[in-house]
């Protein structure tokens, strides 16, 4: 019988930020002319099923959860946790939104921003790899404030320390992060699963010219091999190839060789046919003879 599974507990996004959790404790009602979204955002909100569902849920409940703002020096807002929620707010007609105002410095507001969006149940790659890349670097500059290296005390990396949230281990951080050196277009193939995360983080070394190249060879082809990445990683220097050279490289690392016609017959499969100590030259005039016979009766057939 299977082991029966601990169940985990997720700290909610109010946890996580140290907010208030009861209902209506700490809550505040926001115009959402004074919220405007998080700078650099890396999560996509899109007019999904999902945000149709939303919308319409909140049109006859209204929002539930509590958006998590910060305050600036302005009277306005900017978002921390919630950015799906407030568009949903704004096309269901609603004027204003239940809010708890946080207080955060930039780097606070990062890391927050990144570890409420984890909890979502879908994250595209190039969204793990900006909002790692946006903690990571957070978490650098506080580690620098405290007069750390990069290093923690406790030995832990900041890419490790970075992944935590998302169950990832410090290698697999790194190469997400290494995803954000992609052109766009490459990364929106990563994204639509039409490019492999290996190839895109071999890829992701090549500079922004051949990058292009890249993706323009895709969309007339329809795809790249591993094999044509490898030609690309072993030449000494890709900066002085140009296009139609990189073209015919390219084709020329996936071209079929032509497969031999040629036919061997084993001495042992031979002495099944002819007497013992006839010749090499005896048999083959044999073996001719009898193909000649064949193909008259092709021929004739």
């Amino acid at each position: 019988m299977a082991a029966k599974r601990e169940k985990i507990h997720f700290a909610s996004v109010e946890e996580l930020l140290g907010a208030p959790t009861e209902t209506g404790e700490g809550t505040v009602e926001l115009k959402l002319s004074e919220i405007y979204g998080f700078e650099s955002h890396p999560f996509k909100v899109i007019d999904d099923d999902k945000m149709e569902d939303l919308v319409q849920s909140i049109k006859e409940n209204g929002v539930l959860t509590p958006v998590i703002v910060r305050p600036d020096d302005e009277g306005t807002y900017e978002m921390i946790s919630g950015h799906r929620r407030f568009h949903a707010a704004s096309r269901a007609g609603l004027n204003v939104i239940p809010a708890i105002i946080k207080p955060m410095t930039n780097d606070e507001a990062v890391v927050a921003m990144v570890d409420a969006n984890v909890q979502r149940e879908e994250i595209l790659p190039s969204e793990r790899a900006w909002s790692l890349k946006m903690k990571m670097d957070a978490m650098r500059r506080q580690g620098a404030r405290n007069d750390l290296t990069s290093r923690t005390q406790c030995g832990k990396s900041s890419a490790a320390q970075a992944g935590e949230a998302f169950g990832l281990k410090e290698r697999q951080v790194q190469k997400y992060i290494r995803l954000t050196n992609l052109v766009e277009e490459l990364l929106e193939l990563v994204d639509n699963k039409k490019l492999t995360m290996g190839m895109a983080v071999d890829i992701s070394y090549f500079d922004k010219q051949l990058q292009e190249w890249i993706y323009e060879y895709i969309t007339e082809n329809g795809a790249i091999k591993p094999e044509q990445i490898a030609m690309l990683k072993a030449k000494e220097n890709t900066a002085n190839i140009g296009q139609e050279a990189f073209i015919q490289e390219m084709d020329d690392a996936v071209k079929v060789k032509k497969k031999s016609k040629a036919v061997s017959l084993s001495e042992r499969k031979l002495d099944k046919y002819f007497p013992y100590k006839t010749s090499a030259a005896e048999r083959e005039k044999v073996i001719i003879e009898l193909l000649e016979k064949w193909k008259k009766e092709q021929e004739g057939a």
